[in-house]
């Protein structure tokens, strides 16, 4: 790497020395968009999926739009909407800008595409590792606190483990110079299996390596309909936790999620000690995507009340 790109993407740590990226849950700050609950709401880009793979909205005007529709001024990225943009300092730059402009805050970029970290083969493992470096600079610019992999590959529990750990090892060494957290989501396979996730990460015993649980995404094989308990699952990832995906599909006229117990999600992860942001990602067909994200607002603002 040449000096004026590592100047480039370290440009922005000093203005993350206050705050240590390392800790359980990244960065927290106060409660702007959930006032006296104990967490903070943010919106991951994937609610939107469809308006943007629609070209309906732009990756830059994504974070403008979740404030002025929502009210919500922390972000989640998906890679997919800026894959070429990794390295472009141009880009980069205009897409921080507008969001410190705006008083946003960049939270995390979930990572897809990059090659799988459990590969048995060893040389394409590896490239799977070195693809993903240039996202960890990317999230440090932005002022990310972290970026979320998946543990994908090949072979039974004990192999994949051993090839997921050490990937996870070499990303959090190479990103330990930057203050990025890599966490790893619940994303099907053995990964949606919640006791080989959270043995895998504590494993890796590394204090910048933890977990994303995601409340929907405990389907370990669609197509056999295998599943880990959603509940179970987010009580053994909470430990390593240092995001939250408050997966929702649908309401009923109550406005709760036909699927998933909401206030039984969130003592959950208050009882884990967890306070930072919950990340709304909805994924449902009935309701526009944002009517689903108002809904989805206004379930958490109102049990978070509750459980708080």
């Amino acid at each position: 790497m040449n000096s004026s790109r590592r100047n480039f993407i370290k440009s922005s740590a000093v203005a993350l020395a206050g705050a240590s990226l390392y800790g359980l849950y990244g960065c927290t700050g106060g409660r702007k968009n959930g006032g006296e609950m104990f967490f903070n709401i943010s919106l991951a880009q994937w609610s939107l999926h469809k308006m943007l793979f629609a070209n309906e909205l732009t990756n830059l005007d994504f974070p403008l739009f979740a404030k002025n529709e929502f009210g919500i001024t922390a972000v989640e990225y998906v890679n997919a909407f800026f894959k070429d943009k990794a390295k472009d300092q141009a880009y980069l730059s205009d897409l921080k800008s507008r969001t410190e402009n705006e008083g946003i805050e960049n939270v995390l970029i979930m990572i897809d595409g990059e090659g799988q970290l459990g590969n048995s083969d060893e040389a394409e493992r590896k490239k799977a590792v070195e693809n993903h470096y240039k996202w960890i600079e990317a999230a440090n610019f932005l002022g990310c606190h972290s970026i979320r992999v998946n543990a994908a590959g090949e072979g039974d529990k004990a192999a994949l483990k051993d090839q997921v750990v050490k990937s996870l090892n070499e990303l959090c060494t190479f990103s330990g110079d930057y203050n990025v957290n890599v966490i790893v989501e619940n994303h099907g396979g053995y990964s949606s299996n919640g006791e080989w996730l959270a043995d895998t990460i504590s494993t890796v015993g590394m204090s910048n390596c933890g977990t994303l649980p995601d409340f929907g995404n405990f389907i370990i094989d669609r197509e056999k309909d295998v599943k880990f308990d959603r509940y179970r699952g987010m009580e053994l990832l909470m430990p390593y936790a240092k995001g939250v995906s408050a997966k929702c599909y649908d309401f009923n006229e109550a406005g709760n999620e036909t699927t998933i117990d909401f206030e039984r999600m969130l003592n959950i992860v208050q009882s884990a000690g967890y306070n930072g942001y919950i990340g709304i990602e909805y994924e449902g067909s009935r309701l526009t995507e944002v009517e689903g994200v108002k809904a989805a607002k206004e379930l958490l603002l109102k049990v978070g009340a509750k459980v708080s």
